[in-house]
């Protein structure tokens, strides 16, 4: 019987010296287990003479069966973008702080790793967004986004102007600081801010909400994930408007530019130990107390 996951990506989060020990744990216990370990070549705090290869991480995505990613949902949100075209399963190991994403703890994940080689894992699979920025015909931005991809004013304290479409249909023009349309996966983290809701992440929608609309009637809005949203930027008040992808990748807009936004074909597969709930997470992250028996 083939062994599953028999090559493993090791990606973490840079300039974070808490990886290193971590990284030295797993990749101790996965030679132990005979399996091969691809680390990835943005690794730059491992000391000394390393006996894994480094690859770039479009090689690890292609080679690896299994890819574990140390470090925060930050980290695992910039792996989802690099790897959803490869169909790699993703793992996320925290850094001592519970992610909505990243739920193993260093102190179990030796114990976790090996529930998931023996095959005791929950999979799930969520959509990214694919977000495209039109100029005067030419596309200048083409980028994924698992959480969210936002409109927005930058650094000026001013509002910005825009129309929204939604399959070519005409949706409303608002005043406000942006616009941010976000994934169930997304809805956790700016959009919840913003006063969207928590779209569980099996639900086959996607969410815009306004950003200090100017008028208040403007509503965040569930669409289908089918759904194409198109954003026309207008007037800025001499505002540069920015477009941003999970926060990690910005654009500045002019006017005119066209925004189009509508679901991935490819999901990203992620993996959950056995017992994972995610209920208990949103509990515990958002702090909604404690059950009975725990008071």
């Amino acid at each position: 019987m083939t062994e599953r996951f028999q090559t493993i990506g090791l990606i973490g989060k840079q300039g974070d010296p808490r990886v290193v020990g971590a990284l030295q744990a797993i990749r101790a216990y996965l030679k132990d287990q005979g399996r091969t370990v691809l680390l990835d070549d943005g690794l730059t705090e491992l000391p000394g003479p390393c006996p894994h290869p480094r690859v770039s991480r479009a090689e690890l995505g292609q080679r690896s069966d299994l890819a574990i990613i140390i470090g925060g949902d930050g980290t695992l949100l910039s792996a989802a973008r690099s790897l959803a075209d490869d169909d790699v399963p993703l793992l996320g190991v925290n850094l001592g702080h519970l992610g909505f994403l990243v739920d193993v703890s260093p102190e179990e994940m030796t114990q976790r790793l090996a529930e998931i080689l023996a095959g005791r894992y929950r999979e799930e699979r969520r959509f990214l967004l694919r977000a495209r920025v039109l100029r005067d015909g030419d596309t200048v931005l083409e980028s994924d986004a698992l959480n969210d991809v936002v409109l927005h004013k930058g650094g000026v304290a001013r509002m910005i102007e825009f129309d929204t479409l939604l399959n070519g249909r005409y949706l409303y023009t608002q005043r406000s600081d942006g616009l941010i349309i976000s994934t169930p996966t997304g809805s956790t983290a700016y959009a919840l801010s913003g006063g969207g809701p928590i779209l569980h992440p099996t639900l086959d929608a996607m969410v815009l909400v306004p950003i200090c609309p100017h008028t208040l009637s403007n509503r965040p809005i569930v669409v289908s994930a089918d759904s194409e949203v198109q954003i026309v930027v207008k007037h800025g008040d001499d505002v540069a408007p920015h477009v941003s992808c999970d926060g990690q990748i910005n654009t500045e807009l002019r006017c005119g530019d066209q925004i189009s936004v509508r679901r991935k074909e490819r999901a990203i597969r992620l993996l959950h130990p056995i017992d994972h709930d995610y209920f208990e997470i949103l509990r515990a992250k958002l702090a909604w107390g404690r059950t009975p028996e725990n008071r």
